[in-house]
């Protein structure tokens, strides 16, 4: 199976969906503490179904610096794309809870499994500063009451058996308009399975086929990861080193002497998203270079302590291939092109520009700002081209070749490529057993899921919003669970 989780991060700066159920299990209780009040009354407006109620939590429990960031307005419409995307959750259990973090696992309506990181300021009045989904499994012995996926009540399933279902599924929910894009399952680097769904042009009514090239997302960090990996590799960069090394004139000179790349790699840096005020009043056609981000993000304060806690960061990706470009003396898409797609033989995939004429190229339509009129083009909503934190664009072949190529050595030494998958250098540390990594925006969803014990990867590429790709490769997941040995 792919034992990795899918993992999505919303920190009031991106759109996905989820009502939760004010109902909980016997058994189940949120803390009686300041933060676990806040989570209490945000259960409560939201399954209420009233706006009025939504929009006075936010203006009373979300901390003002995240309130500058993110308006309530735009936190209202986040609320009603969350309303219509996974209907109801359960509470089913919580697993952490302190003054500075709550995370509850959830049960979506359609059996799906999550879980809720509520996230606090440090000091009193520990009012809510983010919030953290992750898409899981479901947990050892819970029944899934999801219904309507073929085969999802056997026990034993052959390859055809899943590749017949798997093909069903996404015929039903193409046709539903839950999914649109490619999907490719390879076992030892050979396909087993590779269709396309739906349009990659709805004005133009072209479909979408299984070399149509998709928006990445966040998936670019992970070529991001491996250029550092190759630097450290090749003793030009430490991870210990810290930002002011490599960029004396970053502009927060306390993050510069504090942050290392180990921290910007683990997300415990501090440094914020770039998603914000400054980034929605940013004309997106000034967005055409890694160092175009900085100046969103760079000077504003260090969020918490480095090394403290992990908080999503798209800044401190930017900063790394700011590093990468200083480090290596190249621009960061002349580098990870030639670094590590043309390696791969990734011949279809780079960082292309929104007004550049690009064959085969997926528009993306999301739901976001559509006010119920179905989907509309994702033009406006970014840059005019993709950064070291993600925006680039692959095909689901190209993904696949760049997962042979890392599983391979053919990125990394053994060493390193044990350090992706992992997070250890040695080799013998207990192996390689899974990897994967999903990219979101409105319009923008793709995954791709490596098991090296098993040989499967699977690759999802969809033009739609969240959690569509997500979605499919969940349910690729169980399937794969349930294969003959």
């Amino acid at each position: 199976m792919l034992s990795r989780k899918t993992t999505l991060t919303i920190l009031f700066s991106a759109a996905l969906a989820a009502v939760i159920s004010a109902q909980a299990p016997r058994g189940v209780e949120i803390p009686n503490s300041p933060a676990g009040q806040r989570v209490a009354a945000y259960l409560k407006a939201f399954n209420s179904g009233d706006e009025k109620q939504m929009r006075e939590f936010f203006a009373d429990n979300v901390a003002p610096a995240s309130l500058e960031r993110r308006p309530v307005d735009a936190r209202l419409q986040v609320y009603r794309e969350m309303r219509g995307e996974f209907q109801t959750l359960d509470l089913r259990r919580v697993l952490k809870a302190d003054d500075a973090s709550i995370t509850l696992l959830l049960q979506t309506k359609q059996g799906g499994w999550l879980e809720f990181g509520f996230e606090f300021e440090a000091a009193p009045p520990h009012k809510l500063v983010g919030l953290r989904v992750e898409d899981t499994d479901a947990p050892s012995g819970a029944v899934s009451n999801e219904a309507g996926a073929p085969g999802d009540r056997k026990t034993i399933m052959t390859e055809g058996e899943l590749v017949s279902s798997l093909d069903k599924h996404l015929e039903n929910t193409a046709k539903a308009d839950e999914f649109s894009g490619a999907v490719l399952l390879a076992k030892n680097g050979k396909p087993v399975f590779q269709k396309a769904y739906g349009l990659a042009s709805k004005e133009f009514n072209i479909p979408n086929r299984i070399d149509t090239k998709f928006n990445l997302g966040s998936i670019n960090k992970i070529f991001t990861k491996v250029a550092i990996g190759q630097l450290v590799e090749k003793g030009k960069l430490s991870f210990d080193d810290r930002i002011i090394k490599h960029l004396p004139d970053y502009p927060n000179r306390q993050a510069a002497e504090k942050v290392t790349i180990q921290h910007l790699l683990q997300m415990s840096s501090g440094i914020g998203d770039f998603f914000g005020h400054k980034f929605d009043a940013t004309a997106k056609d000034r967005l055409r270079k890694n160092g175009d981000f900085l100046p969103l993000f760079a000077a504003e304060p260090l969020e918490f302590e480095p090394g403290t806690k992990r908080q999503y960061s798209n800044g401190g990706y930017i900063v790394l291939g700011a590093i990468i470009e200083k480090v290596s003396g190249q621009d960061y898409y002349d580098y990870v092109r030639e670094h590590i797609f043309k390696p791969a033989g990734m011949e279809n995939t780079d960082s292309y520009e929104a007004d550049a004429v690009v064959q085969n190229l997926a528009v993306g339509y999301t739901r976001e700002g559509a006010g119920g009129r179905g989907r509309r083009n994702n033009f406006y909503t970014r840059p005019a081209r993709g950064s070291s934190a993600g925006g680039g664009y692959s095909t689901a072949e190209d993904l696949l070749k760049f997962a042979i190529a890392l599983s391979n050595n053919k990125l990394l030494s053994p060493e390193f490529t044990n350090w992706m998958f992992t997070g250890q250098m040695s080799p013998k540390s207990g192996g390689r057993r899974g990897f994967g990594f999903a990219g979101g925006a409105p319009g923008i969803n793709a995954t791709v899921e490596i098991n090296a014990d098993s040989g499967y990867t699977a690759v999802v590429m969809s033009n739609y919003d969240p959690p569509s790709a997500e979605r499919v490769g969940k349910q690729i997941r169980e399937w794969l669970k349930l294969l003959k040995d």
